[in-house]
């Protein structure tokens, strides 16, 4: 991209109240039993550090690596895993945390991995869902906002590893 400009899609403060209101519907759908939050790397560490602060209730957290973009704007469609978990998910209830449903690729594969291991359940908290995109159908079960088919950056997500630190999710064009 030559000279990117941003635009603000959501401020934080939408953000912010968004989440709140997922936190409150995870702890009310969650009332017992393990609860495992996977977090995928590195786009939703700040929507992960958030939502598990207003989950009330005890869970764990880690993290998983996977990647399907590369360098690029465009989902790659090759799904790799680049950091495993560090904890074992058997028998207990995983709310895979991603920041951004798009192709539905990479969250697909991902919860063919994680079936594997035998979890009591997988549900999936996406900040952002661009449905118009979608390849695979995945079940989103926590959503933040829908989007439309724009690249956006902010609040973690990325443009070759630029704009993570935005605050409010914006869109990112290509400037004149």
């Amino acid at each position: 991209m030559n000279n990117p400009q941003t635009t603000v899609l959501f401020s934080d403060e939408q953000i912010q109240a968004r989440i709140r209101e997922l936190g409150a519907a995870i702890t009310r759908d969650y009332p017992a039993g393990d609860l495992i939050v996977v977090g995928i790397l590195k786009g939703a560490f700040l929507f992960v550090a958030d939502l598990v602060r207003a989950i009330e209730r005890p869970l764990k957290v880690d993290f998983m690596g996977i990647s399907s973009y590369g360098r690029g704007t465009i989902s790659s469609g090759e799904v790799k895993v680049t950091k495993d978990l560090d904890m074992q998910i058997e028998g207990a209830h995983v709310l895979i945390v991603e920041d951004i449903v798009d192709t539905g690729v990479t969250l697909s594969y991902l919860i063919e991995v994680l079936k594997q291991r035998k979890p009591q359940s997988i549900q999936i908290a996406a900040l952002l869902d661009k449905p118009e995109r979608r390849r695979r159908e995945v079940p989103v079960a926590y959503r933040g906002f829908s989007i439309p088919d724009a690249f956006v950056v902010g609040y973690g997500l990325d443009f070759d590893e630029n704009y993570r630190g935005l605050k409010d999710i914006c869109v990112l064009s290509e400037g004149a």
